[in-house]
Parts: structure tokens; sequence; C-alpha cells
């Protein structure tokens, strides 16, 4: 039987569900963010799995790609079996695909257990939030929900710190085993304070749409990832993927269109404001998924810093980030969407491009005003344009415009990481090359793998000349790939200027509760 909102609940009741709901959404925040701080250890021979970029790319895409195609239908699981329900078995997956990992004995397991971890979180994001707009309503709800939001900034601070801090003093896997005691914590305040709310109405599921998306995400990354292995485009095994990733993809979005209560509805991406502003955000988070990605091997491969010392450096981007969505938020209520986060997108562009600038030499101060300064006009786009375009929908549309929005960000990292690795590993082969000349065929073999293979071969082999080429090569693919991405980024902001010139700001305000109460059942089922 389904649960009833009951808004009434004692406060200190609704206090302590709220307090559960951050734990579960600060878990996944931590997840995504002590990865980054992992990737130069995982790479190393020795300390971590020995894997290259290829299979680092997949690690941190096969979590995206899970989360980003299953997200959209956790929502009619919610209607059939419960919001709670599908929130306590996201957080079983998740916990247990993150014991998998930690022991993962290869790179393969461990691309497996990531993308395990992308199915868990996939089920407990959406359910987190259904349950959160059963729980509260009115200015409670919104007020609840801008609470919630905090924990993405804590995580984003405190993922990195942590990370390297249990890479100083234990194994790799130990990042991943963490998650182990908090997903306990959050299951047994479920079992205690949450009510398993369902919508009275279920919607269908939707097996085609989630084959197509998933298969043609899975084709198009494989193919764009591969071309990084094979440092070309024109062979049969780079291309054939990608063209086949379009056509399944078409093909969902086909699907999709024929069904009467799609779980993504492409039918919104139609309208200017929302669909434009969608696809700027897609591809800002394309391009900060890439630079990233950069950004992680930069201060520990090329700069030398441990883990920990690289995690304190990441505390800057986190504040910024966190700093910049409240400050964006207000900005938006004094002048318009338009005006404040155009401008910001540009910002946060022109920041990654600046890595264009960065050397082995860089002071660390100029590094960490660069990534406050990103985090900041990161954080003044991407919540205040994501509040207002659901803001801008019917009321009961909000929901299905919720999962479009998620998924379209979803789907710009898994692209980001793959696009962004690949151009990073075909400039870094072509720049090593040369070095390789005079060196024997297992050392040019592993030195053109990664800049990380090229700096344990020349230990073991004792040439520290191919150590500083490496260095120099991943320099300079860092340097080629910044710019492209600063390319996508400046593109996000002619997009979302196309998108929101005509209106400034799109109905509503971010933080702002619609007109009239949205019913409890119409926002969780699609959240």
């Amino acid at each position: 039987m389904a649960a009833s909102p009951d808004p009434t609940a004692p406060k200190f009741r609704q206090q302590l569900i709220l307090t559960v709901l951050m734990i579960c959404s600060l878990l996944i925040w931590l997840d995504n963010t002590v990865l980054s701080t992992t990737l130069e250890t995982l790479a190393d021979p020795v300390r971590g799995l020995n894997a290259g970029p290829a299979e680092l790319q997949w690690a941190t895409g096969s979590y995206t790609l899970a989360f980003a195609t299953l997200m959209f239908t956790a929502g009619a699981l919610g209607d059939r079996f419960g919001h709670r329900t599908v929130l306590v078995t996201g957080l079983v997956v998740f916990g247990a695909s993150s014991m998998w990992a930690a022991y993962a004995g290869d790179a393969g397991q461990l691309v497996a257990a990531r993308a395990a971890m992308g199915v868990g979180s996939a089920l407990i994001m959406p359910a987190n939030l259904a349950i959160l707009m059963w729980t509260f309503s009115g200015p409670a709800r919104t007020t609840a929900i801008a609470i919630s939001s905090t924990s993405a900034g804590v995580g984003m601070a405190a993922g990195p710190v942590l990370a390297g801090l249990l890479l100083d003093h234990f194994w790799w896997g130990s990042v991943f085993l963490i998650n182990v005691p908090v997903v306990v914590l959050a299951l047994a305040g479920i079992a205690l304070l949450v009510p398993n709310f369902r919508s009275p109405t279920r919607r269908p599921l939707d097996p085609a749409g989630m084959l197509l998306s998933i298969s043609g995400l899975a084709a198009l990354a494989y193919g764009l990832i591969r071309a990084g292995q094979v440092a070309a485009w024109g062979r049969t095994d780079v291309w054939a993927p990608i063209a086949l990733g379009v056509v399944l993809l078409t093909a969902f979005v086909l699907v999709e269109l024929r069904v009467k209560a799609p779980s993504f509805d492409p039918r919104l991406l139609a309208q200017r404001a929302f669909g434009g502003g969608n696809a700027a955000l897609g591809l800002l988070l394309f391009a900060m998924t890439a630079v990233t990605f950069y950004h992680a091997f930069y201060m520990q491969g090329a700069r030398g810093y441990s883990p920990m010392e690289a995690g304190l450096a990441s505390i800057p981007t986190a504040v910024g980030a966190t700093l910049g969505a409240t400050v964006g938020a207000r900005l938006v209520r004094r002048w318009s969407l338009l005006l404040v986060t155009a401008p910001a997108l540009t910002v946060a562009a022109l920041t990654m491009g600046a890595y264009g600038l960065l050397g082995p030499h860089t002071p660390l101060t100029w590094i960490e005003i660069l990534v406050f300064v990103q985090g900041l006009a990161i954080g003044m786009v991407i919540g205040p344009v994501s509040a207002a375009l659901i803001s801008s929908l019917p009321l009961d549309r909000a929901g299905a415009g919720s999962a479009v929005t998620n998924t379209v960000r979803q789907t710009g990292s898994v692209i980001g990481i793959a696009v962004g690795g690949t151009i990073m590993s075909i400039v870094y082969q072509r720049a090593i090359e040369p070095s390789l000349s005079g060196a024997p065929g297992p050392v040019r073999e592993q030195a053109r793998v990664s800049a990380e293979q090229a700096r344990h071969v020349a230990a073991a082999t004792h040439r520290p000349a191919l150590a500083h080429a490496a260095d120099d090569s991943f320099l300079h693919a860092m340097h080629v790939g910044a710019v492209w991405m600063m390319c996508v980024a400046l593109l996000g902001a002619a997009v979302l200027v196309f998108a929101l010139r005509s209106t400034g700001r799109p109905a509503g305000r971010p933080g702002e509760p619609p007109v009239r109460e949205q019913a409890p059942a119409e926002g969780a089922a699609a959240s």
C-alpha cells in the first residue's frame, strides 16, 4: 500500500530524515571526488593496478555511463516498488560494489565494479529527492532542498582530502572501502525513520529506452576511447563503434518520441530555453570532466605532489563552487539569468584554457587562484541554470524535466572523459615518439602508453632523460586538450546566450517555490 505524504510530521523527525538523505547524497559526491585523486596511484605499476589511460577513462566513464542511462528510470521503479525500497536497493548495490572495487585484482575488475557503483548511484539519487519532496511541503521543501544541496560542496571539499589521507597511509582500495560504513549508517537511518512513499499512479518501465541508451552511449564511448589507444581515427574499430553509437542513440530518441509517457522526454529539448540551456550545461560538464581528468595527473604526475597534497590543493575548487552557487542565485534575483550565467560560463571556459599556461614550476598560489575562480564560475552556472530551467516548465512536467536535465549532464560527463582523455593520449604519444628512437623495444612500448608508465620504466632502467621527456610530452598534451576544452565551454556559453536571449530568465527564479504547491506524487514519481 502506498504511503501518503505527511508534511505535518514532527519537525524533529523531518530533520532526522533530511540528515539521512544528506548522508546518502554525500556518499555519491564523496565517491565522485575521491576517484580523481586516486587516478595517478591506479596507473602506478607498483602501488596501483598498472592501469593505462583507456582503463582509467573507463573506470571513470563506466560509472557515469550507468548513472546517466539508468537514472531516468529510477522514478518509475519508485512508483512501482516504493521510493524507500529503491533507495535501500541502491545503497546495498553501492556498498557491495564498493567492496568489489576495493579488492579488484586488475583494471578490468575495477571498471566493472565502478559500473555497478553507477547503478547504485542511479537508484539512490532520484529516490533521495523523491523522499525529500514527500517529507516536506511549501517553503519548508525549498529550504530542505537548499540544505540538502550543501552535501555537494561538502563532498567536493572532503573527498580529495580524505582520499589523499587514505592513500598516504593505506592501499588504493581503501578509498572505496570507506563507503561501506557510510552505507551501513544510512541504511540504519532509513529503516528507523523513512516511510515507503509511493505514487498512486504507476508509470510504465522503459526497457527499450534503457537498452538503447546504455548500448548507444557505451558504443560511442568505446569508439572515442579506442581512438586514443591506437592514435588514429580512420580504423574500423574506431569509427564503426562511434557510428553504431550515434545510430542507437538516434533510435533511442525516436522510441521515446513514440512512447505515451516516456521516462526521458525528448520533446522538452525542442523548447529553445529548456533545450538550449540543457545543451549548455552538457557542454560545460563535457569540458569540466576532461579538465578534472587532466588536473589529477598534472598535480600528482608532472608536479610530483603526494595524494594528500593534491587533495588539499583541490579544496579551493570546492569552496569556489559552493560559494558560486550561493552568489549566483542571489545575483539572478537582482539581475537576470542571462546576465549572470553567460559571463560566468565564459570565465569558466577561460580558466580551462589557462591550463595551457601551466608548467612544471608554476607557483602553487597561481594554481589555487585558478581553480578557485574556475569553481566559483562553474557554481554560478550549474545551480541557477538547472533550477531556472526546471521552473520554466509547467508543474506537471517538472519531474520529467528533471530527468532530462540530469541525463544530459551525465551524458556530457561520459563523452567529456572519453574525448578529453583520447585527445591527451593521442597528443602525448605523438610528442613522446622522438624521445624513444634509441630506446629498447619494451621500453618504447611501455613509455608510449602514458607518462606514468614512462616515468616508471625510466626509473627502472635509469633513464632520467626519458622521465623528463614524458613530463614535457604530458604537459604539451594537457595544453592542447585544455584549449579544446576551452572551445567546448565557450560553445556552451554561446548556446546559453542563444537559449536565453529573448527571455532573460525562464519563468521562476532559482530557489523560489512554485506558484502553487506541486503534488508530491508527481514530483516524486518523475524525479
